[in-house]
Formats: C-alpha cells, structure tokens, sequence
C-alpha cells in the first residue's frame, strides 16, 4: 500500500482556534486546511480547542492536524497533550515547539551556536531605554512568546520605548528588545528536509505587521527573491541550520533581515505558520509546484511517519 493510500484510511482531526491572541488567524488557517482537505475527498474531524473538553474527540482519531497559532497551541502544551493520548500530531514536538515559540531562548540557543541574529536583551522596568538606543539607533519590542507581530513596536526614543513594553507586557511578561535592522526581510518554508523557495517581503508599513500580514493588500511578495543562486542557497542554509538547531521539525517557517553589510540575521521560527490566503507557506509550496493539498498532505504523512517511527522506538 503506498503512503498515500495510507493517509485515506487514517481517521483526521483538525485541530484550531483555542484561546490565544491568534485565534482569529488560526479559525481562517483551519478553513484553508478543512477545504483542501475535503475537496481532496477526506473526511476531517473540525475540532475547536477553544471548547470545553474538546480533547474528549480525540479518542478515535489517528492524527491531528494542529493549526492552532499561539500560546497553548504551538508553545508545546497541545503537542504534549497528543503525545500522552497516543495521537500523532502534526509538525515539532513538544521540545522544538516550546523553544521556538520562546523567542529570547531562540536567540540565545542561536548565538550559541554561532548562529547570526540581530542584537536582544530581555527587558524589564529596569532597562536602561536610552542607552540602548543610544547604542542601537532603533528597536523591536515584542512579547517574548507571541507570534502575528502581536504586541510588537518599533521605537526610537525612550518615551517611546516605554510605552512599546506596556504594549508588549499585554501578552506577557517576558519581553524583547531586538536591534532594528534596516533592509530586506525575507521568509524561508521548511518542509520535511528541503526549503522552499524564499520570499522576499515588501511592506507598505513602517514594518511587517499585523496589519500588513493579514489585511492589508498592499504588502508585495517576491519569489523569485532577487538573490543571487549563491545567495540563495547561503540562505536556505542558514534556515534549515536555526531550525535543526531548535528541534523543529516537519514543517515550518524561518524569518530572516538582511543588514547593511549584506548578512543575514535570523528572526524566529515560526513552527505552525499561517494558512490563510495571505500566509506565505502556500505561496511558497505554490511556487515549488505543490498544490495546497499535496502541501497539507506531505505534512500529514511526514508527521505520521515521524510519529510511527517514534511508538515503533518506544515499542
């Protein structure tokens, strides 16, 4: 029987929503993948984890299709939860999950590793705002573990910076501070062992917001990126790297800056990014020539290999 085949007999959930400032975006992502998987002939199980006691449902289905975005979601609480109920769930695990969506540790696992990443300190009511923008010129303030740019602001001055951390503390208490970097974002999708085709993001905005990512249309998406082959693969590369060097897996995202001097500083892992019709996944998938089914397929049959493999270990 072909893996394919295989995928038909299993018994599908798909799990979104919940509780987190990203639920919004997790309700449109899971209508993306609900649609192609029905129109793909499926039959899913919609699971809201946002219900009370939705884990209940769980009980005969053989895989999760987790699109949750956010905290209890992609932080390594639901994966935890699917590991203990004997369910395969899609994408990270519980260890690639919490230290991704922990964007301080990220960092700090990166520099570690030699790994580029812009400039960060963990900011409390004692940071010193005016001396590190003396020293930066600009920052990013954002929630430590929050994702969609959720809470996250730009600042020059001190006042500035003060309000952007009451901004950011709504989400959370832990904090970052990140040295802005002036020039080209870009994005690359991680799927199974390969990257994806990078993009290039051009926002309209003063960066690339919430707004930008799932609102507005005026935000341009570029693929090819413009780099050079060379530039390219050194690219790739260095996604694939910070995303090993997490313990990601499966499938997901790596944001990246190119500075003044032409390198490339990593961002964050994103290990269930979005699936709506903004999202940058599919149009990465799209432009590598996979159809948004084969996309969610490849995830779903990636996943039950990984985690068949792992019962198989444990076994």
């Amino acid at each position: 029987m072909s893996a394919l085949a295989r995928l038909r007999e299993l018994r599908i959930a798909v799990l979104f929503g919940g509780a987190s400032g990203e639920r919004v975006v997790s309700l449109a992502s899971a209508d993306t993948v609900l649609n192609a998987l029905r129109d793909g002939g499926y039959e899913p199980l919609a699971l809201d984890t946002g219900e009370p006691r939705w884990w209940a449902r769980l009980e005969d289905m053989d895989i999760a299709f987790n699109i949750q975005h956010g905290v209890g979601g992609e932080d390594g609480a639901t994966q935890g939860l699917l590991a203990s109920m004997g369910v395969v769930g899609t994408g990270s695990d519980v260890l690639g999950s919490a230290l991704a969506m922990d964007k301080l540790r990220s960092k700090q696992l990166w520099r570690s590793l030699g790994l580029p990443t812009a400039n960060f300190v963990s900011v409390d009511g004692h940071t010193d705002a005016a001396a590190l923008l003396s020293e930066w010129g600009a920052a990013f303030i954002k929630p430590s573990a929050e994702g969609s740019s959720l809470g996250m602001t730009r600042v020059a001055t001190p006042d500035a910076f003060a309000a952007a951390r009451d901004s950011a503390a709504v989400y959370g208490e832990r904090i970052l501070a990140e040295q802005f970097i002036d020039g080209p974002e870009y994005t690359v999708a991680v799927l199974g062992e390969r990257a994806l085709p990078p993009i290039r993001i051009e926002a309209t905005r003063e960066f690339y917001d919430y707004e930008a990512k799932y609102k507005g249309s005026s935000t341009r998406y570029h693929i090819p990126c413009g780099l050079t082959d060379a530039e390219e693969k050194k690219l790739c590369n260095l996604a694939r790297s910070a995303f090993a060097a997490l313990g990601c897996s499966i499938w997901g995202r790596v944001d990246l800056m190119r500075d003044s001097r032409g390198d490339f500083q990593l961002l964050e892992v994103n290990t269930i990014p979005g699936m709506t019709d903004h999202s940058l996944v599919p149009m990465a998938a799209t432009a590598a020539g996979l159809s948004l089914l084969e996309l969610v397929e490849e995830i779903l049959l990636l996943s039950w290999q990984a985690g068949t493999s792992l019962k198989g270990r444990e076994g």
